[in-house]
């Protein structure tokens, strides 16, 4: 699976069905995403797109601290004090002021 600006338009949020939004930070001349964020407003949480893999699995099988270095790549940090993957209030300013 490649991550493609038209493949997004089809996406919704894995919890809630929510649609997401997307910030993307790097893409190539085919218009594939290789590093994006995607980012549910209703739940809060975050989902990066890696080498374009969007990473939506369940909170249970992430880890923080390996999408940490990536999130701090692009100006960004994870809210530690939240069980589940959401950005720390921030990083949802920064986000919300460049989109």
């Amino acid at each position: 699976l490649i991550m493609h600006k038209d493949l997004f338009q089809k996406m919704c949020c894995p919890f809630d069905k929510h649609d997401l939004d997307l910030k993307i930070f790097l893409e190539d001349d085919d218009n594939n995403i290789l590093e994006g964020l995607l980012t549910c407003k209703h739940c809060e949480r975050y989902f990066p797109i890696i080498y374009s893999i969007p990473i939506m699995t369940p909170d249970e099988y992430r880890q923080k601290q390996l999408e940490e270095p990536i999130l701090q790549r692009w100006g960004l940090r994870a809210d530690h004090q939240s069980g589940s993957f959401i950005l720390d209030q921030g990083s949802r300013k920064i986000l919300e002021h460049h989109s």
